[in-house]
């Protein structure tokens, strides 16, 4: 989306400022099960989830049946690893900005449950674990694209879009959608039109999605001196991007329906998409009245709407 004018944007004062030391509770004392949770949490489960969510209906619909089971388990093992290394080296590069968010500072190493090295190399063996294992039961161009997301997210998004620019959750959003190319190539050795709409929908729906819960943690994101867009420019620009991302998102999942989905699918991506671009609109026309937002209303639909999608996806899979 291009820039708003230049009346519509805030320019903060963006600096990081340390949260008061008693928002550190945790202590440098834990027992074995705090360590292994504390790993755990480095890999950011949930997230993990939601890929995963996306991975194995496009794999479906790559066969447009059951994949063997041997190979969806190892790609949902492989991609969860992944996104776990992925989302591991983010907790290391991102010290520094967790320590001062009040959202993520009760994380393992801004609570000092598990140390820089320790996260780092729990990182790299996570991926190199994950590459190994897509490279040894899947192929080459699935095995690409899974370290080509995990060193967009570490390297470009993390490292250099997320400090940098208001852009950061529209680009970061390619490696957030990779894992259904990445479930289609495994299957297919190959992507097509259809793997490229999924990728589409999962990459448009992103901006909407992060979008709502940036408002939500503005401040902590004003304290880190991170640019999301709500902390730079004001809530109608923010509104009006939430809704023109939104509308993309539906077209491109009623862009899929003609490139032979049946009417299972067809229906299924209209309601979901009506009742998206319901909330997007609510929030804009909240924003633009000067109302509150309530856009965690927005963050939990929009969670929603793309696991119902994709389980759309896969049952329209198994139709066919």
């Amino acid at each position: 989306m291009t820039p708003g004018p230049a009346a519509d944007v805030i320019v903060p004062t963006l600096t990081a400022q340390p949260i008061p030391v008693a928002v550190l509770t945790a202590s440098r004392r834990t027992s074995p099960v705090g360590v292994l949770r504390a790993y755990v949490a480095l890999t950011k489960p949930r997230i993990v989830e939601l890929l995963l969510v996306t991975t194995v209906p496009a794999m479906f619909l790559a066969r447009t049946r059951l994949s063997p089971l041997g190979l969806t388990l190892v790609v949902l093992v492989g991609g969860a690893l992944a996104a776990g290394a992925a989302n591991a080296l983010n907790c290391y590069i991102d010290r520094d900005i967790d320590q001062v968010m009040r959202r993520t500072a009760g994380r393992p190493l801004p609570a000092h449950t598990v140390s820089p090295r320790s996260a780092l190399v729990f990182g790299l063996v996570l991926a190199a674990t994950s590459l190994t294992l897509m490279a040894t039961f899947t192929n080459l161009l699935a095995t690409g694209l899974t370290a080509a997301a995990i060193a967009y997210y570490d390297l470009v998004y993390t490292m250099w879009l997320k400090r940098t620019t208001s852009q950061n959750t529209v680009w970061g959003g390619i490696c957030g959608a990779l894992p259904v190319l990445i479930g289609w190539a495994a299957v297919t050795g190959s992507l097509s039109l259809r793997a490229y709409l999924l990728f589409a929908v999962v990459f448009l729906w992103q901006p909407p999605h992060f979008y709502a819960l940036a408002i939500k943690f503005k401040d902590d994101y004003r304290r880190a001196g991170i640019p999301m867009l709500p902390v730079v420019a004001s809530l109608t620009r923010v509104g009006v991007e939430t809704v023109g991302y939104s509308w993309l998102t539906v077209l491109a999942s009623l862009a899929l329906w003609p490139l032979g989905m049946t009417p299972v699918y067809g229906l299924t991506a209209l309601v979901l998409g009506a009742l998206l671009l319901r909330e997007a609109h609510g929030l804009a026309g909240r924003a633009r009245r000067g109302e509150p937002v309530r856009p965690m209303r927005l963050f939990h639909w929009s969670t929603t709407y793309l696991t119902l999608l994709f389980v759309a996806v896969a049952v329209d899979a198994l139709l066919q």
